[in-house]
């Protein structure tokens, strides 16, 4: 999985890039938490998603934001790391021009960039949000949301309580022409902690519902 390097808006944004060996593959795009708070393509639940992706044969890629490890420039609070997510997407699909649509996949902060992200280019087809921050960013923008996903959340996440999740589901869910499949872990937190292979189980089920990519049976490795 060699290091790449991507023009950004504010200078070289670092990544890592899967290309599928599956012809005109459809791309997904995986996005970090916040930087302020640790958070770099390289956190776990953001390593367990790219490889979801890659495992279903899409081509994939995960990258630091502005201002994380090589990545050029400084954090920007939402607004130019949005820029960099469609600098990466743009980077994709000139690499990819016959890619049929796009998926786009992230965890906390990189979960609302994302869901940013789908509102303006209509070719990605799907999301995938884990531990969306819905007490701390204005997910508002959603309206409508213009694709169908998946939002998983922790019961014991502390730091996002899973009511302000709720209520943005239940928001969603009352706009025509989506599905939002919502699923909760009993015992996850904000991390995921021991849940990711439980946490990935729900994202494979989703995406084989959903037609996201080849069909995938995850194997589970540790007890629920």
């Amino acid at each position: 999985m060699p290091e790449i390097m991507i023009n950004g808006p504010a200078g070289r944004l670092e990544g890592r890039y899967t290309h599928s060996k599956t012809p005109n593959a459809p791309l997904a795009i995986v996005l970090h938490p916040n930087p302020e708070h640790g958070g770099t393509m390289n956190n776990k639940v953001n390593y367990y998603l790219f490889q979801a992706f890659a495992e279903r044969g899409f081509s994939t890629l995960r990258f630091n934001f502005r201002g994380v490890g090589k990545s050029q420039g400084t954090f920007d609070r939402g607004e130019g790391e949005l820029s960099d997510a469609a600098a990466a997407l743009d980077w994709m699909q000139e690499f990819n021009p016959n890619a049929p649509y796009v998926w786009v996949g992230g965890y906390s902060f990189g979960a609302w960039v994302g869901m940013q992200l789908l509102m303006r280019r209509p070719e990605i087809r799907g999301f995938i949000s884990l531990a969306p921050p819905a007490n701390v960013y204005d997910f508002s923008f959603l309206a409508p949301c213009p694709t169908s996903g998946l939002i998983a959340h922790g019961m014991k996440d502390t730091l996002v309580p899973e009511p302000h999740v709720e209520k943005l589901v239940q928001k969603l869910r009352a706009q025509r022409g989506i599905s939002i499949d919502y699923r909760t872990l009993d015992s996850a937190t904000h991390f995921f902690n021991d849940e990711i292979d439980i946490l990935m189980s729900h994202v494979h089920d989703h995406m084989n519902k959903a037609g996201g990519g080849r069909k995938f049976i995850p194997q589970i490795s540790k007890a629920a």
